[in-house]
């Protein structure tokens, strides 16, 4: 179903005949196409036309329905790993010009077009800028890395092998770390050892995990913990993962209420908690500008775990396959052509 559909006041165009295709989110589990005035950049800000966004775990909440939203929501809503070429610079933007290609984090990156701050925005080399670059959660697994401290010789568990988990595991085996991976999906798992990983673990008994890492540990545990889930339990399970005076590094998205932890066995281990969640622009960009060198350098290679691709219009099959993370998916890409 296509209909018309207002932008907000930030992103309506100057000429109302200049639209563009945007998916809206109506109603929990359902999207619309809409035509929408195309945005024009304000001062410090790009319009870019988009080549492709990718789907974030952080869309499945709003997606699913929770009382907290509001829907509809505005065209093009939730997309903010999106990629593409520079259509115009606004007032007061150095350094990036018409056709340049970028990578950045915008608001509404589910639709043709989309404006940014410059101050989020990456440029890519020709070579990069013909291949998928959803910099954002790019960059949050190298702000992420640097968050770890990890060191050679090191012994770090990745609790959850999604995209996130994997880019770690690559990173981490390639600072020369042991790495333990640990995923309830067997698929993630081979992807994993393909990756670097030294040791993979099914996450499916809490107790045979632990027997099984003190083991590979002598009984020491890991001087690293990298939860990327976002649950319960394996922020639990990560804990006891977590040596004396080890990290415990939260890098799980946990959007689904209060969390409950054995603060007695943080204490007892003295262990030190970091949360890698980044609220600076600044931080996020330099996270972007790294992941743009790793990818250039061969540091890291996210082009296996762009496992599906959707048309924008398939945006509603794209957050599905999501939620459900059937076998053989890592992560998805909404492409705009």
């Amino acid at each position: 179903m296509v209909f018309e559909a207002e932008a907000s006041a930030a992103h309506r165009s100057a000429h109302p005949s200049a639209t563009m295709l945007a998916a809206v989110i109506a109603r929990p589990q359902s999207v619309e196409m809409a035509n929408v005035p195309k945005p024009n950049p304000g001062p410090g800000q790009v319009l870019v036309r988009l080549e492709g966004c990718g789907v974030c775990a952080s869309n499945i909440p709003p997606w699913e329905g929770k009382p907290w939203f509001t829907y509809p929501m505005s065209p093009g809503a939730l997309g903010h790993e999106s990629w593409g070429r520079v259509e115009a610079c606004g007032k007061d933007v150095t350094g990036l010009a018409p056709g340049d290609p970028v990578a950045m984090i915008s608001n509404n990156a589910y639709a043709e077009f989309d404006v940014a701050e410059a101050g989020s925005v990456v440029k890519l080399s020709n070579a990069l800028g013909d291949q998928p670059f959803p910099a954002e959660p790019l960059g949050c697994a190298m702000n992420i890395f640097a968050r770890a401290g990890i060191q050679k010789e090191d012994t770090v568990s990745i609790v959850g092998v999604g995209f996130l988990g994997a880019l770690l595991t690559q990173l981490a085996a390639a600072a020369g770390a042991r790495v333990i991976a640990i995923s309830r999906r067997p698929f993630a798992l081979k992807f994993a050892t393909a990756m670097g990983a030294a040791h993979a673990i099914e996450m499916d008994d809490h107790t045979r995990i632990l027997e099984e890492v003190k083991e590979l540990t002598g009984g020491r545990f890991c001087d690293v913990v990298i939860e990327a889930v976002g649950k319960q339990w394996p922020l639990d399970l990560s804990a006891e993962l977590t040596r004396e005076r080890g990290r415990l590094v939260v890098a799980g998205y946990h959007q689904d209420g209060p969390r409950k932890i054995n603060m007695q066995l943080w204490n007892w281990r003295g262990l030190d908690v970091i949360n890698a969640h980044e609220r600076d622009p600044k931080i996020y960009l330099k996270g972007m500008q790294a992941a743009v060198r790793a990818v250039e350098s061969g540091l890291l290679n996210p082009l296996p775990l762009y496992t599906h691709k959707f048309s924008l219009k398939r945006l509603g099959e794209a957050l599905r396959m999501s939620a459900q993370r059937p076998d053989g998916f890592m992560k998805a890409l909404v492409m705009m052509s």
